[in-house]
């Protein structure tokens, strides 16, 4: 399908760090790096309104400060503007790693729509077609390396102005180099620079050591050798057979407070004396799954097991201190599970906050503790619409960046098109809120729509 927003390109510039402020480095990849080789990259997308913003204004004006910033913000982010270097398989002496040469950048792209008036409807949380996001967001370039494989980007950024309404930053992030709470460090230090012109008041100091992250049961060996085996194809997929349509919904502390009334006056019934964890999390991944696979099969008669994977931070969860500034992954994986007769019951909720919490819990005790099926947990989740998964983080603050002209007015992840994955992020108008980005064919959109709003007047009013 061709998308409604028109833009045409106006400029490019490659951003590297400062000329000898960083040397070439090799960075090994650690076990906790290693599964996101499974996944395509991130496409987070932020919109700014600027009602004054023209294309010229931008391009003589704020251009060369984001720049400068970035290339300033590169010193400590250095990995970004490298290639993730994959040598030919099967099992080459030498595995995937991360390499930056004072030869690399980032593509910085400026493109400019055709259509003011589709910020708006761009920027809000009603049903849109999911193909008009795609060109807002780059591609990473990756090539052969004649015989020592491939090289990838890792990191891309699009603006595009969209004149006398605002501008959209697009980014596409290959995951293996850093985690959700890395970039979003790399993007306040360049918002927080930016917005200062240049001048920063502290001096931030990163750590890209990896042997912080100790591998003493070998899975860093172990993750390799199943990836060489899946041979997973990394790139994003922007053909798509059923459109795909988009929407945000919003779940605020009092829909959650009625949500937890509702199952703590059930849970003893079904579950004895067990204490559920219903912290906000647990209660929106909760409602979320229940209503997604009500979307999805609602009228089919088969019972089987429905998975929900999600990403558990692991800064809290090793039982080692990693340092606050280090530059990766840290991040562990959880996949609790329901059959559908449970999720599809009247207490499919229960069955759904019971399932990713008693997983939360186990993370909690052992992050690692089963830590050997990651792989294979995953390669599941990806290739079955039976089961979902969710990106992003309710505790990262993303409607916090301002570059000098304001808050984001809406973050979406253009990535989770067609993936059955759902996104979250912090709410930027409900304090404490949650929203929940979701891309399905539209009649599963709608169903979706249905039975959310249904089940949040259900649970407001049946306890």
């Amino acid at each position: 399908m061709v998308s409604s927003v028109k833009i045409t390109v106006v400029e490019t510039c490659t951003v590297a760090p400062p000329p000898q402020s960083v040397p070439p480095t090799s960075l090994p990849l650690t076990f906790l790096d290693i599964p996101w080789l499974l996944f395509s990259p991130t496409q987070p997308l932020f919109f700014y309104e600027f009602p004054t913003i023209t294309t010229a204004h931008f391009i003589q004006n704020i251009l060369p400060n984001l720049t400068k910033t970035l290339s300033l913000t590169l010193q400590h982010f250095f990995p970004f503007a490298g290639n993730l270097v994959t040598p030919p398989p099967p099992h080459s002496a030498a595995p995937p790693h991360l390499e930056y040469t004072e030869y690399d950048s980032i593509l910085l792209t400026v493109a400019e729509s055709a259509s003011a008036a589709q910020f708006k409807n761009l920027a809000a949380n009603h049903q849109k077609t999911a193909r008009d996001f795609r060109d807002l967001v780059p591609a990473l370039l990756s090539g052969n390396s004649g015989g020592e494989g491939s090289r990838q980007q890792l990191l891309a950024i699009q603006i595009t102005v969209f004149p006398q309404a605002g501008i959209s930053m697009g980014f596409t992030l290959c995951h293996v180099a850093a985690d959700w709470r890395t970039f979003n460090n790399f993007l306040k230090g360049w918002s927080s620079l930016c917005k200062s012109g240049g001048e920063s008041s502290s001096e931030y100091t990163s750590l890209h050591d990896r042997s912080v992250i100790r591998d003493p049961f070998g899975l860093g060996s172990t993750f390799l050798n199943e990836w060489w085996a899946m041979k997973i194809d990394r790139s994003i997929s922007t053909c798509h057979k059923t459109i795909i349509i988009r929407s945000t919904f919003v779940l605020g502390p009092i829909e959650m407070e009625s949500i937890k009334k509702w199952i703590l006056t059930r849970s003893e019934a079904l579950f004895g004396s067990t204490q559920l964890l219903l912290s906000p999390y647990v209660l929106v991944c909760a409602f979320l799954w229940v209503c997604w696979v009500k979307a999805h099969w609602l009228t089919s008669e088969e019972d089987c097991v429905h998975y929900f994977g999600f990403v558990a931070g692991g800064m809290t969860r090793l039982r080692y201190t990693v340092p606050d500034n280090y530059v990766g992954n840290c991040v562990g994986f959880g996949r609790s599970s329901a059959t559908r007769y449970e999720l599809l019951g009247e207490n499919g909720i229960l069955f759904a906050a019971k399932a990713i919490g008693d997983t939360i819990k186990k993370l909690n005790v052992d992050m690692l503790g089963g830590a050997e099926n990651w792989m294979s947990d995953w390669k599941v989740l990806r290739e079955s619409e039976l089961h979902i998964m969710v990106t992003g983080s309710p505790k990262v603050d993303l409607y916090g960046l301002d570059f000098g002209w304001g808050r984001p007015v809406k973050m979406d992840d253009v990535s989770i098109d067609g993936t059955d994955a759902v996104s979250l992020c912090e709410s930027r108008e409900v304090v404490g809120g949650v929203e929940i980005g979701v891309a399905l064919p539209k009649f599963k959109m709608d169903d979706f729509t249905i039975f959310f709003n249904k089940g949040l007047n259900h649970y407001s009013t049946g306890y």
